[in-house]
C-alpha cells in the first residue's frame, strides 16, 4: 500500500474510530459513537475498501452529518 492510498483510507474513516472514552463526551454520546463505530467497521469489512470509497466518497464523517441534517430536517417538518 502506497502513503497516497494510507492517506486516501484515512481520509475516508474521518471519525473518532478510538474505543476511549474523551474527557469531554458523555456517557450517552460515548455508547452511541461505539455503536456508530461498529457499525461502520462492519461495513467496511464486509464490502472492502473500494466498495466502502464508492459508499461513501466523501467520508464516513461526511455521510454522518448529512445523516444527522436530513433527521433534524424530518423532524421539524413532522412539527409543522
Amino acid at each position: 500500500m502506497t502513503k497516497a492510498e494510507t492517506q486516501q483510507d484515512i481520509s475516508l474513516l474521518n471519525t473518532n474510530l478510538s474505543n476511549a472514552r474523551s474527557e469531554n463526551e458523555s456517557y450517552e454520546d460515548y455508547r452511541a459513537r461505539l455503536k456508530r463505530n461498529k457499525d461502520i467497521l462492519s461495513t467496511y469489512f464486509a464490502v472492502g475498501r473500494e466498495g466502502f470509497r464508492e459508499m461513501f466518497p466523501n467520508g464516513v464523517a461526511d455521510a454522518i452529518t448529512e445523516a444527522q441534517a436530513q433527521m433534524v430536517k424530518d423532524k421539524v417538518e413532522e412539527t409543522e
